[in-house]
């Protein structure tokens, strides 16, 4: 009798659950390859639910929520044991599980638009005994669009470029994708032009002027999903990869490679 292959499923516990934490748990939720075994949140609405069943989504994963008055992160694993966490709370999620992801070398995929050079220096930390990913922007598409810009000025470094970004109403300050990618073209704040408009989830735009054309290079998002298939896509890159600390350009290049 033949035996049964055994796939090896890699379980991921979701540190945060507000309208981005949703979409990326739904689309977590549909893939074979990885189990969301548990969600962690601050807010105890919603504890002891499941996510399929919250979400409505038909899926055989557990992904029961628990929040951090009532559930310590060290507890929580000891019963629910992850391979990789994804964190899309805030700054401060990193305090909340530097400490257990270091002794039991987990994985960390964090998708948190911005930390201080405090938090950075605990990622530059981690590193060294774990895998760890950080982006601003975890969506495949913006990421492409980042590496695109970076290859066509490394063409024309004398090209001008602005960076417009476009964001829903409520969303205050500049946009930290916007910001990232005038950092990575050596570009000031102030070429990034904001608009803030109901409808929007989210847009970037980086205008290349040449003399006698331009080119514009556009990323939309249109639904908060886009964010979960960036953190699949991540995962997936990262199975394999030895310790270290990596961006999306890192997991970008060897698709590049001439063969």
């Amino acid at each position: 009798m033949l035996e049964k292959l055994t796939l090896n499923i890699n379980k991921i516990g979701l540190i945060g659950f507000g309208k981005t934490g949703k979409a990326v748990a739904n689309v977590i939720l549909q893939c074979k390859e990885f189990r969301l075994e548990w969600v962690l949140r601050q807010r105890n609405l919603l504890e002891n639910r499941s996510v399929p069943e919250f979400l409505g989504v038909e899926s055989d994963h557990p992904g029961l929520i628990y929040s951090t008055s009532n559930t310590e992160l060290e507890t929580l694993i000891d019963k629910h044991p992850v391979d990789i966490i994804i964190d899309f709370s805030s700054e401060n999620g990193i305090y909340t599980y530097f400490d257990i992801a270091r002794d039991r070398g987990i994985k960390i995929i964090s998708a948190v638009s911005h930390y201080e050079e405090k938090e950075r220096k605990m990622f530059s930390i981690l590193a060294k005994s774990n895998v760890v990913f950080w982006s601003p922007n975890i969506t495949l598409g913006v990421n492409y669009l980042l590496f695109a810009a970076k290859f066509l000025k490394k063409i024309a470094p004398w090209v001008d470029i602005q960076i417009s970004e476009e964001h829903f109403k409520e969303k205050k300050g500049i946009s930290g994708t916007a910001i990232k990618i005038a950092e990575a073209l050596d570009l000031e704040k102030s070429d990034i032009n904001s608009v803030r408009a109901g409808g929007i989830v989210g847009k970037h735009e980086i205008i290349f002027g040449f003399p006698y054309q331009t080119v514009r290079l556009i990323h939309e998002s249109i639904s908060r999903e886009a964010f979960g298939n960036g953190v699949l896509f991540v995962a997936e890159n990262l199975i394999n990869k030895p310790i270290g600390l990596y961006n999306f350009e890192d997991l970008l290049i060897p698709y590049f490679a001439s063969k």
